[in-house]
């Protein structure tokens, strides 16, 4: 992360920052969430996992997380993948990935409704929690909600991607079940949530992680 960027972003300015990349640069969303996964997988890959289970929802969260799965693959770290949603609801981004996931031969499931859930994350060293990011405004649904209690009782060690699911990223209070995360590695700044007492007791240790944007020259793109 460049000096130059802020040190805290807000959900809205992070919407923002994705917005200028996209507009202004002309960076593509598939680099952003390639550049992202790739510095989430070699966060990861620090902690010496034996084995890694990705829980990915059908946003960009869970884009990220299919990125992490691969390149974990690509490491001789035993991943496998499951999706809580119909592959067609996907965001074109991580409906891409999926593909990519799909086509490299990975462990990848398909479960919209969480019932393989338990059975899924059973011997999971650390699970990637890729469920929501920044843009979750409310309490967690069916299934997301029982996928957060799976997740935080299956007694592995939690990553969660930017933040963790069901944490309110500018206040850092839970909204309804949230997960409760031994590592964070959250996206190009630190969200002022996870700088409250009540964020960092379901973060965990929190790490930035660039993007592979240019350094801020001016701050037109920071309008919120």
């Amino acid at each position: 992360m460049s000096a130059d960027w802020p040190k805290v972003l807000s959900a809205a300015q992070s919407r923002a920052l994705d917005a200028f990349a996209l507009d202004k640069l002309g960076i593509s969303g598939l680099v952003l969430m390639e550049n992202a996964g790739r510095g989430l997988a070699e966060l990861l890959l620090a902690q010496k996992p034996a084995s890694v289970a990705v829980v990915a929802g059908r946003g960009n969260n869970g884009g990220d997380g299919m990125v992490i799965a691969r390149h974990l693959d690509g490491s001789g770290i035993p991943v496998r993948i499951l999706l809580l949603a119909q592959p067609d609801r996907l965001s074109p981004d991580c409906a891409q990935n999926w593909q990519i996931a799909n086509r490299s031969g990975l462990q990848c499931h398909i479960d919209p409704q969480g019932h393989q859930l338990a059975a899924f994350l059973r011997g999971a060293d650390w699970v990637v929690d890729a469920l929501v990011g920044t843009g979750l405004t409310g309490p967690l649904h069916a299934p997301l909600d029982a996928a957060v209690r799976a997740i935080n009782t299956s007694g592995a060690k939690i990553f969660a991607v930017d933040l963790p699911s069901g944490l309110n990223a500018d206040t850092g209070e839970p909204m309804g079940d949230t997960i409760r995360a031994q590592l964070t590695g959250t996206m190009v700044s630190l969200k002022p949530g996870l700088l409250t007492p009540s964020g960092l007791a379901h973060a965990g240790k929190v790490a930035v992680i660039g993007l592979g944007l240019p350094q801020m020259r001016d701050n037109r793109w920071l309008v919120c």
